[in-house]
């Protein structure tokens, strides 16, 4: 028996909007262009990996400007919601290495010689996304000299203040003493851990009953923090198991480089203050 159609459904017309023409499908499955000839099967999977990346971290730029918004205007909890957000986005990534993990190091090696000098080390949304948490680093500039554009977007993630920047005048703004050299600090300079903020973090944890919507706040960007480091290790990992020891195709030294980003925090103080939390008495220790 044939199947009948939902009663209702419109079958468009004309200039109508359609799913396809909102989400530009036709241009979408456009840009996946192996350059293996004859193509590589799984270098299809590799472009679409990475290009879903591009646009997660476009996402994830997206949503800081909100969460920032929300903190300047004292709205921690449409900020934590927007946190939240992008916590789950990175639990995506992570989990996208384990699609790319299909491909074995054989099949990678098929394609992989092509690639050269593309790499990862070059996506300016990822180096702005670090920027734009405290991570900056004039050296990365020189990478996009050739990408005007990119190099634009790197620069003025440079020149904004951090989020932690706007968490500490959304600080001040409730009562917390955060020092005035913070609060004036040039914001084109990357974060440097500062004892006075774990001091003020570890007050938080440690009559958090007293501070709940900051300690939960706090919470929430350890969460964030935490699955970037796990994307961070589970993509070392990956790369590890295809190349090896080898040099990047972009000239990096590969794992080596990778490993060496592992130790990277957004929010190093929310980590330092963990040691200082509790005491010997309290867990039974002389």
């Amino acid at each position: 028996m044939a199947g009948h159609l939902e009663d209702g459904i419109i079958a468009p017309e004309g200039a109508m909007v359609t799913y396809g023409s909102y989400l530009k499908v036709k241009e979408l499955l456009d840009l996946q262009k192996p350059l293996s000839s004859p193509s590589e099967h799984d270098e299809m999977l590799f472009i679409i990996i990475h290009q879903s990346y591009e646009l997660w971290f476009k996402q994830i730029l997206h949503e800081l400007d909100l969460a920032e918004k929300d903190l300047d205007s004292n709205n921690p909890f449409g900020a934590l919601k927007t946190l939240k957000r992008i916590t789950t986005i990175q639990n995506i990534l992570t989990h996208q290495v384990s699609i790319l993990e299909t491909m074995t190091p054989n099949d990678f090696n098929l394609f992989r010689s092509r690639l050269n000098p593309a790499s990862g080390f070059q996506s300016h949304q990822f180096r702005a996304l670090e920027f734009r948490m405290g991570l900056k680093d004039q050296a990365y500039l020189k990478f996009y000299k050739t990408a005007p554009e990119s190099l634009k977007a790197i620069e003025s993630a440079m020149a904004k203040p951090s989020f932690t920047d706007h968490l500490m005048g959304y600080l001040a703004r409730r009562g917390y003493k955060v020092p005035q050299e913070i609060l004036s600090r040039d914001v084109t300079k990357e974060w440097v851990p500062s004892l006075d903020i774990e001091s003020l973090y570890l007050s938080v944890y440690e009559n958090h009953a007293k501070h709940q919507d900051t300690y939960i706040m706090l919470e929430a960007l350890c969460d964030l923090d935490q699955q970037f480091s796990l994307w961070r290790y589970r993509h070392v990992a990956m790369v590890e198991r295809m190349i090896g020891s080898r040099v990047g195709t972009g000239g990096s030294s590969g794992v080596k480089y990778l490993s060496s980003t592992l130790s990277k925090r957004f929010f190093p103080e929310l980590w330092s203050l963990r040691g200082r939390l509790g005491s010997a008495a309290a867990y039974g220790q002389s």
